[in-house]
């Protein structure tokens, strides 16, 4: 049978295990941060809407995007490319110039993340080959299944959603659109244009202001999913 004393510190030590996970736990209950979904407003020549960023599914696509828009990259660019009950993209192409916006090079393939290209889900746009997406993105229109991944081949990574000013896309889809300079087809025939996008809350910053707007833009080169 123990004795009297080993029973007393066993007891003691179980209070102290006791107290000290509760502590604890109460102590990283009250430290750790949720994980945090940074917000971007995107202004344009049609209106503004919101989109809320994912880290946590899509790290280095949140990543680059944020850093692109941090430097500035979005301001006076295009929505080149809509596409009525499917998407519409942006992000590559100057408004002023219609040069193409220089980027920091191609981002791997997050779309096996578990995000799905759903109504106002916001994905990386590329081309064909898996990891060439950089700078453009694209908002979903409607349920795009065919977009995800499967056992077969590469997705387009979905990072983020439209969490507020879902009409605003619903209204630039509506523009009518054609061929239009580089553009061969699906682009807004009156520019749509992403006049700025700044960070949302504690991480928002303040971006240029509108430039003096050039002719349409020349060329051939879209991002695009197909």
């Amino acid at each position: 049978m123990p004795s009297r004393r080993l029973v007393s510190g066993l007891a003691l030590a179980a209070l102290v295990a006791t107290l000290g996970g509760s502590f604890g736990t109460r102590a990283v209950a009250a430290t750790a941060a949720p994980a945090e979904h940074p917000q971007v407003r995107v202004i344009t020549n049609m209106g503004e809407f919101v989109m809320e960023l994912y880290p946590d599914r899509a790290p280095l696509t949140v990543s680059e995007f944020v850093k692109y828009v941090k430097e500035g990259q979005y301001t006076q660019t295009l929505i080149h490319r809509v596409v009525p009950g499917f998407l519409v993209q942006g992000g590559g192409f100057s408004a002023v110039d219609g040069s193409t916006r220089p980027v920091h090079g191609n981002v791997p393939n997050e779309s096996g993340n578990g995000l799905q290209n759903k109504r106002g889900a916001v994905g990386l746009a590329r081309t064909e080959a898996p990891h060439s997406g950089n700078c453009q993105f694209y908002i979903n229109l409607a349920n795009n299944s065919e977009l995800d991944p499967l056992p077969v081949r590469w997705g387009y990574a979905v990072f983020g959603q439209v969490i507020d000013g879902m009409d605003v896309i619903e209204r630039i889809s509506t523009v009518p659109t054609g061929a239009e300079g580089k553009f061969k087809a699906d682009a807004p025939l009156t520019h749509v244009i992403i006049q700025k996008m700044e960070m949302v809350g504690a991480d928002g910053i303040k971006l240029d202001g509108p430039k003096q707007l050039a002719p349409a833009p020349t060329g051939n080169e879209v991002l695009s999913p197909n």
